[in-house]
């Protein structure tokens, strides 16, 4: 009896070897320092908890509206009116389970078999996989680090067809901590509505900036790209929330509509407790979240040193979100007791089975050239990690 086709095209996660191994060896009582970590190392703030707690004594504990209640919906348009200088209304937001999950929607909704989705790499790695298990056809532009890994006009433009559905904008952006710029994002506007593309905006990592810079969304510039602009967000990163499973969608209102009835078919409505507590997080004081980026910074800065201290090593300091690029193409065809590095892959167990520190090929975003290491851990994790690279990185030949 065969299984579905299209489903058997869908790959595995490339960390899963590296991850299941490091939680072994954890399980068997070894001291691994893990920088893989996708979500930040605080508590959610006590203010969102005691709202869960309150919607459970009044008893809000059933089905909502599957595209969310109204009083989310209202507290997202108010957020986008506060921080964006964006205005929508109700029926153009869809309320999901988690930014993943409004990710998945928004291609079961606009994309048909064939369709083109350009996407720059590197990439968070499992925007190639929703685009296939859709229909779609994953185009990549590779970016370069002297740009700041973002996507140029030359690069851009000669991967546009006729097929071209969608681009993927990811600003703050996972893996590389790179933020676009106001005229970037105009000249990727310009081309998407020259060449009526919809551009999917993941904005998730809107709150977590540094050194001043300034998250500008790109459905503010005009009306004409705000209409081929689909905003996905959420709470797990910004208020850590990522167990909560809360994220959520602004667009047209023909595209939110098709993406509720996906939803009512598929997973009903998102967790009625998690959706009244966050409301309160919308509404309530962002200090947890000044304190988080603030604590990031600190770790930002010292890794960043940190690793463009170590002769073989380099990176590209990030403008948001929590993670950094690890550069180690200088390191292929190195040897560590007989055994080569050819990439990113091997780097990785080689560094694992070494020193028992844990991080994530970049191979898994498009980069092979890479590895991504998050600083959303500890700093004495992050002293301690860097220690053993460098230890590391001094025993190759």
């Amino acid at each position: 009896m065969e299984l579905s086709r299209s489903a058997m095209k869908i790959t595995a996660s490339a960390t899963l070897e590296i991850d299941s191994k490091a939680k072994k060896m954890k399980a068997d009582g070894i001291d691994v320092v893990g920088f893989g970590a996708g979500e930040p190392d605080f508590d959610t703030p006590s203010f969102i908890i005691d709202a869960a707690k309150k919607a459970l004594d009044e008893g809000k504990t059933r089905y909502t509206p599957a595209s969310g209640v109204l009083e989310l919906k209202e507290a997202i348009c108010n957020k986008f009116k506060k921080d964006n200088s964006l205005d929508y209304n109700s029926k153009q937001i869809i309320v999901c389970n988690g930014a993943k999950h409004a990710l998945y929607n928004i291609f079961q909704a606009i994309l048909n078999p064939g369709d083109e989705v350009i996407i720059p790499s590197p990439y968070w790695l499992s925007y190639p996989e929703m685009v296939k298990m859709a229909g779609g056809i994953p185009v990549f532009v590779e970016t370069k680090k002297e740009d700041q890994f973002k996507v140029n006009y030359d690069d851009l433009t000669s991967v546009i067809t006729s097929h071209t559905k969608a681009m993927i904008l990811n600003s703050p952006n996972n893996p590389t901590g790179s933020v676009y710029k106001i005229d970037e994002l105009k000249m990727i506007a310009d081309l998407a509505v020259k060449n009526k593309f919809f551009v999917v905006s993941d904005e998730i990592y809107e709150e977590i900036l540094y050194d001043g810079t300034k998250h500008i969304s790109i459905a503010s510039l005009n009306s004409q790209i705000k209409d081929q602009t689909l905003v996905v967000n959420g709470l797990s990163k910004s208020f850590a929330m990522t167990g909560w499973r809360i994220g959520y969608v602004a667009g047209r209102e023909d595209i939110i509509s098709v993406m509720s009835n996906i939803q009512s078919h598929s997973t009903s409505n998102p967790n009625s407790i998690a959706q009244y507590a966050s409301i309160t997080a919308l509404k309530g004081p962002k200090e947890s979240v000044k304190k988080a980026v603030s604590e990031f910074d600190k770790r930002r800065k010292y890794i960043y040193n940190r690793i463009n201290s170590i002769v073989g090593l380099s990176t590209v300091m990030p403008k948001g979100a929590f993670y950094i690029m690890l550069d180690v193409s200088q390191l292929i065809g190195k040897n560590y007791k007989g055994k080569t590095i050819t990439g990113s892959t091997s780097f990785s167990n080689l560094l694992l089975d070494a020193q028992n520190v844990a991080v994530v090929p970049g191979i898994a975003f498009g980069i092979d050239s890479a590895v991504r290491l998050s600083y959303a851990t500890s700093t004495d994790n992050i002293i301690k990690g860097m220690d053993r690279i460098e230890a590391f990185v001094k025993e190759l030949d």
